[in-house]
């Protein structure tokens, strides 16, 4: 099994950009943006949620939102607020807002197919 990594912008309220090379997961719900990143862009916590881990322990962890653009498009996003040592997640919301699909064949991004009704 391989990992994909898709480079991205982001910014905050602040106008601020940060460059991120996101590990996109699309088993993750929300994207993650390290501490380092979303302090640079001046992101602050909107709400605190609670997310299971791949090994089923619970952490609770503060989200917010910011404007990310890919190569593919760009969107405003909700984002997990990560602490430190945490990587750069390209999460299934971000992917869906987006109208991206990753295959997982063959490990690359593509553009959903939409349906409307």
């Amino acid at each position: 099994m391989g990992v994909t990594y898709v480079e991205g912008q982001v910014s905050g309220p602040s106008g601020k950009q940060a460059s991120v090379r996101f590990l996109v997961d699309s088993g993750a719900t929300y994207s993650l943006l390290p501490k380092a990143v979303w302090e640079t862009i001046g992101l602050t916590p909107k709400r605190k949620l609670s997310f299971t881990l791949a090994d089923g322990s619970v952490v609770e962890r503060s989200v917010s939102e910011a404007y990310a653009v890919f190569p593919q498009g760009e969107a405003h996003t909700p984002v997990i607020l990560g602490e430190e040592g945490d990587e750069a997640l390209l999460g299934a919301v971000t992917l869906e807002i987006l109208g991206l699909v990753l295959n997982p064949f063959d490990r690359t991004l593509h553009p959903m197919r939409m349906l409307l009704g």
